[in-house]
């Protein structure tokens, strides 16, 4: 009898990785998942309504984990998806083999994100290394992390 029972795969509390919206709601500056990535819109323009009677709508959006850029069209009407995008800033504890080690602000020690590449991961270095206290931004958006900027822990 116990071999009969189906399982279900665990699934965390809801939170979806994206949730639609209309394409005419949304904004410069808001975010939109174009050509499966998390952007956020640079560029927005709309068409008008042609002879079949849909506005068209043109996106410019920035890839938020490795800058590139993405466009889309879609009509206003239609719903496109928007990713669920979390921000949060923890303090920097250390920096071993290329990964950061960050405490939350519930206490808990992260070593699972990587040390940016470029001018961000240098200025992280080079200011944890003068023994500056430091918090990390950290951008959370569809099973992706990335630091995106770091400030000044306030004293």
């Amino acid at each position: 009898m116990a071999e009969d029972q189906e399982e279900f795969a665990s699934a965390d509390a809801g939170a979806s990785k994206t949730y639609p919206a209309q394409c005419s709601s949304l904004r410069k500056n808001g975010f939109m998942v174009i050509k499966d990535r998390p952007c956020k819109i640079v560029e927005m323009s709309t068409s008008k309504t042609g002879k079949h009677g849909h506005a068209k709508v043109h996106i410019v959006g920035i890839d938020i984990f490795n800058g590139k850029k993405y466009e889309d069209l879609s009509p206003s009407t239609h719903n496109v998806d928007v990713p669920n995008v979390k921000r949060q800033d923890m303090q920097l504890i250390g920096i071993q083999d290329g990964f950061l080690s960050l405490m939350t602000e519930g206490g808990d020690v992260r070593e699972d994100i990587r040390l940016p590449e470029g001018d961000l991961g240098k200025e992280i270095q080079e200011r944890f290394e003068k023994e500056e206290q430091l918090l990390v931004t950290v951008l959370a958006a569809m099973d992706e992390e990335a630091a995106i900027a770091v400030k000044s822990m306030p004293k």
